[in-house]
């Protein structure tokens, strides 16, 4: 079986912290498990502790740094060799420049409106979408 190479938004990191049951955990735990892949760039990284850190999403510094020590991990780290500018949110063309250099199959976010639907060979959607197409049974509904 091929690995689906995977990217993953920050807000469903943000959603899988915050929420120990849910789409968006669903969505990264299947990103972290074989045969999945999840691909993440320096940027990126650096994009997820930056937002996890937050002080209003009051997330305890050990649960965090725990978290973002999973994520290292279990991902496959790629460096983009091109900046790109296609999205309507210039903070989220990291994202695509991750995607692009992981010839990812999928980029979930959950803030579909800021990204094309399709980069190259890379479809864009949401997490229950990716739920729906990688592992259907673990919806329930």
């Amino acid at each position: 079986m091929l690995a689906l190479r995977l990217v993953l938004d920050t807000n469903v990191i943000i959603s899988a912290a915050l929420q120990e049951e849910g789409i968006p955990r669903t969505a990264l735990m299947i990103s972290l498990a074989r045969p999945a892949r999840l691909y993440v760039s320096q940027p990126v990284l650096d994009e997820y502790a930056e937002v996890l850190s937050r002080a209003e999403l009051e997330i305890p510094r050990g649960a965090r740094l725990r978290f973002l020590q999973l994520i290292k991990n279990r991902s496959f780290l790629v460096s983009p060799y091109r900046r790109l500018e296609v999205t309507s949110d210039p903070d989220d063309d990291i994202f695509i420049e991750c995607a692009d250099a992981a010839r990812a199959d999928y980029l979930i976010t959950g803030n579909r409106k800021h990204f094309p639907r399709f980069w190259k060979g890379t479809k864009i959607i949401g997490p229950r979408e990716f739920i729906q197409a990688a592992a259907p049974h673990l919806l329930g509904d």
